[in-house]
């Protein structure tokens, strides 16, 4: 089954004071495995850009500490390109690698020290003058907030960082900060198989707040098609049934799904198939009834809702 052929997406704004974004987000997390030269990179960009996805999720981390410098390649030979997209990265994780001899351990660090030199390396990576969000990438048991409030505020001053958000934090660790300085989103796991951020509190939060969450993993990194645990199973049918009933991929259904819930999540599609990109926006033209919506999540959890 194919996707018909998706709009453009648009832009949002994940809160009232900004940053606007495009309605999906394409996460790069994957690039260093895809193989990809600088031309096919580009040619991955521009596609992204012609579907109207904008915006481009990284992390310091990722790819061992190499895609930002594999996009940021695309971006120095391509100039053109920056001025047409919204970066986001994310910043927290001090992961033991040989690009990080100064590591001691696998450990957070929302230090100011920390924060600000891991913008300083995501810009020479990214070769741009600018991050449009930076996102504190896991809870930090030591954070000070006032002092991360602080480095946001210096960072903003400064022009390098036009937005700050978190990343899987859980509503208290969010509020927390959010008291000191206006973070715009919470990016968060969420798909049919894991559905734990619409019972802990943490997209009630983001609707209280009035900020939408950012969602990551929104297929549950592919086990949703691959696996074949139960869970996987009783899902699979029941998207394969309401996509046969819309009209679209089982995937824009699992897309859809997310879209349904009323903190308005933004997900972020991390395939280097462009196809599966259009899978994803085709599912912001697909609305689900709220039984739909629930026949998903009886298949997920189980069991009928208590």
């Amino acid at each position: 089954m194919t996707s018909p052929a998706p709009s453009s997406a648009p832009s949002v704004s994940l809160s009232a004071a900004g940053p606007t974004l495009s309605a999906i987000v394409a996460g790069a997390w994957r690039m260093a495995e895809w193989e990809f030269d600088v031309p096919a990179r580009i040619r991955w960009i521009d596609a992204c850009l012609e579907l109207g996805i904008t915006s481009f999720d990284h992390a310091d981390i990722y790819g061992d500490y190499r895609v930002e410098a594999l996009f940021g390649e695309a971006l120095a030979a391509a100039p053109g390109l920056r001025e047409r997209m919204q970066i986001i990265t994310k910043c927290g994780i001090k992961l033991l690698s040989r690009h990080r001899p100064a590591h001691a351990s696998k450990s957070y660090d929302t230090s100011s020290a920390h924060v600000v030199a891991s913008v300083e390396n995501s810009l020479r990576s990214l070769h741009t003058d600018h991050l449009d969000l930076l996102l504190i990438h896991r809870p930090d048991a030591l954070m000070d907030p006032e002092v991360l409030a602080a480095t946001f505020a210096d960072l903003r001053a400064a022009g390098k960082v036009l937005h700050f958000g978190v990343s899987n934090h859980s509503p208290s660790q969010l509020a927390l900060l959010h008291r000191r300085y206006p973070v715009v989103t919470n990016q968060l796991e969420l798909s049919p198989l894991h559905m734990a951020a619409l019972a802990d509190g943490s997209l009630d939060q983001c609707i209280d707040l009035g900020v939408r969450p950012m969602i990551w993993s929104p297929l549950a990194g592919g086990r949703l098609f691959t696996s074949g645990d139960e869970q996987a199973i009783r899902v699979r049918a029941v998207l394969d049934r309401l996509g046969r009933e819309h009209g679209v991929s089982p995937a824009t259904i699992a897309y859809a799904w997310i879209l349904r819930h009323p903190s308005r999540p933004v997900p972020i599609t991390g395939s280097r198939r462009i196809e599966a990109v259009r899978e994803a926006v085709a599912a912001l033209s697909v609305t689900l009834t709220s039984d739909a919506w629930y026949q998903v999540w009886e298949a997920s959890a189980g069991h009928g809702v208590p």
